[in-house]
C-alpha cells in the first residue's frame, strides 16, 4: 500500500512481539494474528482505502482498524464487529463527507457509517458486500441514500 502502513490497520498486535494491545494496553496472547486477519486488512487497504486516498488527494487518518476482542469490548464495539475480522476501519480526514462520497462512488464497501467525527467503512474480501449506508444519530442508526451523504 502506498499511503497506509499495515501497522496502522493492525494496532492490537505489535510487530516487535510485545504481548500488548497498543490502543487499550490489555495483555494479549502471544503469537500471530488469527487466520485470515492480515489478508482481510490488506484487502481493505488496497481495495477501499488506497483508491479513496488517491481520489481524495489528502491524508486520511486510521483511528481504528483491526481490534482484538478485549479492545473491541473496551470501546463498546458490537460482539460481531467486523473490526475483529480485519474487515473494518474508522477513518477521519479534513472532509469526512467528501471521503464518504468517494467511497460510495467507488462502490467497493460493505457498510459505511457516518459518525459525527469519523467514517466507518468495511469490506469483505470474499464477497457478499451489502453496500449499506447508515448515519449514527442520537436516535440510533438511520439508513441513508447515496444522494443524501
Amino acid at each position: 500500500m502506498k499511503h497506509f502502513k499495515k501497522k496502522e490497520l493492525i494496532r492490537c498486535y505489535n510487530e516487535n512481539r510485545e504481548q500488548r494491545c497498543k490502543e487499550c494496553r490489555l495483555t494479549q496472547a502471544a503469537g500471530r494474528l488469527p487466520n485470515g486477519i492480515e489478508e482481510s486488512v490488506m484487502a481493505l487497504g488496497e481495495d477501499v482505502l488506497e483508491p479513496a486516498r488517491e481520489k481524495l488527494g489528502a491524508p486520511i487518518t486510521v483511528n481504528s482498524g483491526f481490534r482484538c476482542p478485549l479492545h473491541n469490548q473496551m470501546v463498546g464495539g458490537v460482539a460481531n464487529s467486523q473490526h475483529m475480522r480485519g474487515e473494518a476501519a474508522d477513518l477521519a480526514c479534513r472532509d469526512n463527507q467528501r471521503l464518504a462520497k468517494i467511497i460510495v462512488e467507488q462502490g467497493r464497501f460493505d457498510q459505511l457509517i457516518l459518525y459525527p467525527t469519523f467514517v466507518h467503512v468495511s469490506w469483505k474480501r470474499g464477497g457478499g458486500n451489502r453496500q449499506e449506508i447508515l448515519r449514527k444519530t442520537s436516535a440510533g442508526y438511520q439508513k441513508v441514500e447515496p444522494s443524501d451523504i
